[in-house]
């Protein structure tokens, strides 16, 4: 999926991209044609940087409700000539996921969108998996012939149906149609699920992989072997080693972390440091400085898994380094250090942000740590980071270093934060921000009602709701 355009974090559109709170307040006082136009760019093309992780469908969902917002233009994209031609799950994915809240609302357009799809549609199954959740029988059963029709009835067309069946993410309809009083539909879906149980047993008695009795040349070699065919094997490869390397194979496996190969040394560098082996952090450093692209990833990887005092004292002599291993100096001590380490663990946080921006993927482990180690300092950059990052989750790390480290957090970003895309993020809000805003207390009420919010949050929601919240 091509990396998508987000608009300036000060303009409506790029605010509900974020997925952020303001997004919603600014778009409840917008001119209603304006807001609705940014909310369906958002719904229509998907801002997310990851969508398979990255929440928005309950949020825009509620801004639909809020907008009394027509479905015109979701009905054109999923209907589109494009549908045939691009068959990928991230073109239409979130516009299905927001018909379906919509539909657990009670738009009954949203639900007919949702079956209309699924009968015609080519990313179908999203659709189906949406209508398991909020469709009744009856709606599920007349969708059967039309899925159905999709598998040809040959030898290839029932594996097919067999292996839809078997992954299927929501198995209700299936069952449902399993039993369904026309014999030809039962009978065929019935034959799929036997398939497809009988599929998983054969592939779980074909295991694929190391063998017992291997030796550590063995494992080096199915790494090796690996890269090969493009699969990067390094991390199982070091969990065989555990099982068949004794005392007298160091000298071996050490040797292959120095000058080995790409899957040796990957390997070997794995295996020592999850060992703790002596000799592991000056390994890491030589590969660090002299290894490929896939070895110092490697050797930086093993390194964060090191949970020794020599790995943070280490860190600290590391984290000035200006490469891959002084990023993840930073983050070891943002992760396990102490106090004494505030300055170098905010010098990493401000060093990634000028030179990598507020998206870069170092961030998550390093605003923790600013928020763990209590760094009162680190709160202007974590407000930036907060505004201007696309991620969605990053935000919602910053909003939980800003509550450990800003006192104006709860009158401030709090308060926006309880219309916030990720759930973690309101429950934050929600055990934050003050309830002298009458917005405030307003949204605590509406998600402790709300069905389709998370009980994390609605649990946050009811330790301040009481006899002392202000009237509405």
């Amino acid at each position: 999926m091509f990396e998508p355009f987000i608009a300036p974090s000060g303009t409506l559109l790029g605010l509900l991209q974020r997925g952020r709170g303001d997004g919603t307040l600014h778009a409840l006082t917008a001119p209603r044609a304006e807001a609705l136009a940014a909310l369906n760019t958002c719904v229509l093309s998907d801002p997310r940087h990851d969508w398979q992780v990255e929440n928005r469908s309950l949020y825009y969902a509620r801004l639909y409700l809020d907008l009394h917002g027509e479905l015109d233009e979701i009905e054109r994209h999923l209907f589109d000539a494009d549908d045939v031609l691009d068959a990928e799950e991230s073109r239409t994915g979130l516009a299905l996921a927001v018909l379906g809240h919509l539909a657990s609302y009670g738009r009954r357009d949203a639900l007919e969108l949702l079956r209309r799809y699924a009968a015609t549609g080519t990313n179908w199954s999203w659709a189906l998996d949406e209508l398991a959740l909020r469709d009744d029988d009856e709606g599920l059963r007349a969708l059967a012939e039309p899925v159905l029709a999709r598998f040809t009835t040959d030898p290839e067309g029932e594996a097919e149906l067999a292996a839809t069946v078997r992954d299927a993410f929501e198995p209700r309809p299936w069952r449902l149609w399993a039993d369904d009083p026309r014999e030809a539909v039962a009978a065929r879906v019935r034959a799929a699920q036997e398939a497809g149980c009988f599929d998983r047993w054969q592939r779980q008695m074909r295991p694929s992989g190391p063998r017992p009795g291997w030796s550590v040349g063995a494992v080096f070699e199915w790494a090796r072997q690996g890269i090969e065919r493009g699969a990067v094997l390094h991390v199982p490869a070091a969990r065989c080693l555990m099982a068949v390397a004794g005392p007298e194979d160091r000298p071996e496996i050490v040797e292959a972390a120095r000058s080995g190969d790409d899957g040796a040394r990957c390997t070997a560098l794995r295996y020592l440091a999850d060992g703790n082996d002596p000799d592991a952090l000056d390994l890491i450093e030589g590969a660090a400085t002299d290894g490929t692209t896939m070895v110092v990833e490697a050797a930086v990887d093993a390194f964060e898994r090191m949970r020794s005092v020599a790995a943070v004292d280490r860190a600290r002599g590391w984290v000035h380094r200006p490469d891959a291993l002084g990023a993840a100096a930073g983050r070891v001590l943002a992760c396990r250090g102490g106090a004494q380490d505030k300055d170098l663990v905010l010098g990493a946080l401000r060093e990634a942000v000028r030179g990598e921006g507020p998206d870069a993927l170092t961030l998550w482990t390093l605003v923790d740590g600013a928020g763990r180690l209590g760094i009162a300092c680190a709160a202007p950059v974590l407000r930036h980071i907060y505004r201007e990052t696309a991620s969605s989750h990053l935000r919602g790390r910053a909003a939980r270093a800003l509550a450990a480290t800003d006192p104006s957090f709860p009158a401030g970003f709090a308060v926006e934060c309880l219309w916030d895309c990720e759930e973690t993020t309101r429950e934050i809000a929600a055990r934050h921000a003050e309830t002298g805003d009458t917005r405030v207390v307003d949204q605590l009420r509406r998600l402790a009602a709300d069905p389709a919010e998370e009980a994390e949050v609605q649990t946050a929601v009811r330790s301040r709701i009481g006899p002392d919240m202000p009237a509405m």
